[in-house]
């Protein structure tokens, strides 16, 4: 790379080096500036069994980066006059879900405020090898199918009084979106949202026939057991997306220059809502954002699965660590914070 370039990301290698082996990190790492890849690194195996290796465009789940693709779906059913960001719930689920409160809102529900209970307790002791799902993974490839799941947990504070992170408020606006629009959550995701990004690569892949080039989730950094029985068969509203290093960094350019959601929606969306000193973030719409600067982020942790991306809109930079094992990626999320 050009040293004399000014706006060269800087990457101390053996820095990243030593963060790649504390987990044993497997998948991809790429730094994207512009139209050009300025730094791309592959570790570990996309099948571990068959020893096939990363490569840049290796599709990997995403987890709860899948976030914000569902708020862009739904930020699109908003401009398009479908719902409204004070559209109730309650509107859309009728008597479904009965312990959520009648007052909550699409806008509550998108920034974690909803004070909806949660299907999975974000403050428990979680381990990977955990089975954290009350029905059989199997069931839960349509998004209908997640009702039973996402019922009978009471509500744990007032509508808009604070920001706790909540997985099933997102599975609810799916069911929401799905409901409103007339058309399947899993559609309206990639035609409003990936196909006008241009993504090629990025979609809700069924576990049980993943193609060649998507990686399976590996459960520890060594052996081969994976995340096929601990995570839903298809992703859906609260994650489970799966993409490519390629894909992301197009994603960012595609939302940032207005090809997803106009300026002013973009401009809602990545308004600072909620300080979150533990997650040393902000918290947007459906979005991460930099503790202090302009940083958008998607970030994801599952069984399986770790992932950040970072998008600096100001420098056109892309940051993205897409790691195929649960705990592989974080050494190496940490050691590039400060790249994007």
């Amino acid at each position: 790379m050009d040293a004399e370039r000014p706006d060269e990301p800087i990457i101390d290698e053996a820095a990243l080096d030593a963060a790649a082996a504390k987990e044993s990190f497997t998948g991809v790492v790429t730094v994207d500036v512009g139209d050009e890849r300025r730094f791309v690194r592959t570790d570990g195996f996309a099948h571990r069994a068959l020893r096939v290796p990363h490569a840049p465009s290796t599709r990997i789940a995403i987890a709860s980066g899948g976030k914000t693709f569902t708020a862009l779906a739904v930020l699109r059913l908003v401009e398009q006059g479908i719902l409204a960001l004070d559209t109730r719930a309650r509107s859309i689920l009728g008597t479904d879900l009965p312990l959520i409160d009648d007052t909550v809102t699409i806008e509550q529900l998108l920034t974690h405020t909803s004070g909806i209970g949660d299907y999975i307790d974000e403050e428990a002791d979680w381990d990977a090898a955990d089975y954290v799902l009350p029905v059989a993974v199997h069931l839960l490839g349509e998004t209908e199918a997640f009702v039973p799941v996402v019922d009978g947990y009471p509500q744990a504070f007032a509508p808009g009084s604070r920001f706790t992170y909540c997985n099933g408020g997102f599975i609810v606006l799916a069911i929401i979106a799905e409901r409103a629009s007339g058309r399947e959550y899993h559609d309206l995701v990639e035609e409003e949202v990936c196909a006008r990004a241009g993504l090629e690569k990025t979609s809700f892949l069924r576990s049980d026939e993943l193609p060649a080039d998507a990686a399976l989730g590996y459960l520890f950094d060594e052996g081969d057991r994976t995340n096929v029985l601990h995570l839903p068969v298809r992703g859906n509203g609260d994650g489970g997306i799966y993409s490519t290093a390629d894909d992301l960094h197009t994603f960012w350019r595609a939302l940032t220059a207005g090809r997803i959601i106009n300026p002013d929606t973009l401009a809602q969306m990545t308004e600072p809502r909620h300080d979150v000193p533990e997650e040393r973030k902000r918290y947007g719409m459906g979005l991460w954002l930099g503790r202090t600067g302009p940083q958008l982020i998607m970030e994801g942790y599952d069984a399986g699965v770790s992932f950040r991306s970072t998008h600096n809109p100001q420098t056109g930079t892309t940051v993205s660590v897409l790691g195929n094992s649960s705990e592989g990626a974080w050494p190496v999320v940490f050691a590039l914070a400060d790249t994007a």
